[in-house]
């Protein structure tokens, strides 16, 4: 399984647990960032071949084939600058870091052109564009658009080649608190458990053995209430969801998240209780050791402090 290609032809060798499937689903269960409705359209434009031959969507895979994909680079998509504020708790020359509030997207997308992270960062840090490109200027790790808490971004290419190479190579230390349903029995483990895309639901993530990338999130009970658990996670990798999808996973998804877990909140909270509550990494420039915390959002907190007063 891969990430988003960007302009290169992605190689597959069937395997015998693919016998019989149709060459979309067989290509959109190992590439996650590409809809099955994007890889049916590539593969009408003529960029899907099976060992070497052109293939339609509906061809029936079989075990040994060659199976090939050219996706294009996107085009470039622009941000413009809007003057949103920002709780900014550090900034220089390098970098800048931010407590992003929840509800906020990091960068724009598809439904999502404006009021973006990127967006205030750039009306804040005019010389941003081109650095990491011009989709996601600045950008080297994201938080889900209900996720609040700290996270840093790039102001020079130096510091954006820095950081992306110390999250890619799990130096940069990432904490996060969730509040989640049910009784976690035990007081710290570990969740190793493959990521892809959702088989059937495309907007989802799910646990896939088969066709998973590695994802490994270590977890610690921090307080036990009545019928809920907060507990502090720590990112060995960073899948998209990977919190999410793995605490549900075990039984114990975050609270708030109708995604992956009850569709009605237990309590007044506008995405799931999920904060990144502290990053560490070292600084592009000086190479200081540099560590950086967020409270929690008031309501995460207010809903902290009623289980607290009800035991």
């Amino acid at each position: 399984m891969v990430g988003m290609p960007t302009g290169e032809t992605l190689r597959f060798a069937a395997e015998e647990a693919a016998r019989g499937e149709r060459l979309d689903v067989f290509l959109a269960g190992r590439v996650p960032d590409l809809s099955r409705s994007r890889v049916q359209r590539l593969i009408a434009d003529g960029r899907a071949t099976v060992d070497g031959r052109p293939a339609k969507a509906n061809h029936r895979v079989q075990p040994g084939e060659r199976v090939e994909l050219a996706v294009p680079a996107p085009e470039p998509a622009a941000a413009a600058p809007e003057a949103i504020p920002l709780d900014v708790v550090y900034e220089d020359a390098e970098v800048v870091v931010v407590n992003k509030p929840r509800g906020m997207v990091v960068h724009p997308a598809v439904g999502n052109w404006r009021g973006t992270l990127v967006n205030a960062l750039l009306a804040r840090c005019g010389d941003l564009p081109g650095v990491g490109g011009e989709a996601r200027p600045g950008i080297v790790h994201r938080l889900d658009k209900d996720t609040s808490g700290v996270m840093v971004a790039a102001k020079t290419d130096r510091a954006h080649a820095s950081l992306a190479r110390q999250i890619r190579d799990r130096t940069a230390g990432r904490k996060y608190l969730a509040l989640v349903h049910g009784n976690v029995a035990a007081d710290r483990g570990l969740i190793d458990a493959p990521l892809g895309r959702h088989r059937t639901d495309r907007k989802k993530m799910a646990v896939d053995p088969e066709r998973g990338r590695e994802a490994r999130t270590e977890f610690t009970v921090r307080e036990r209430f009545a019928g809920f658990t907060l507990v502090e996670c720590r990112l060995q990798t960073g899948r998209t969801h990977q919190i999410r999808v793995h605490m549900a996973y075990i039984g114990h998804p975050v609270v708030g998240d109708p995604k992956y877990g009850p569709k009605k909140a237990p309590f007044a909270i506008a995405g799931q209780a999920l904060h990144a509550a502290e990053l560490a990494f070292r600084h592009p420039a000086s190479g200081e050791e540099l560590a950086f915390t967020a409270p929690l959002p008031p309501d995460m907190a207010a809903i902290l402090a009623k289980l607290r007063a009800r035991r």
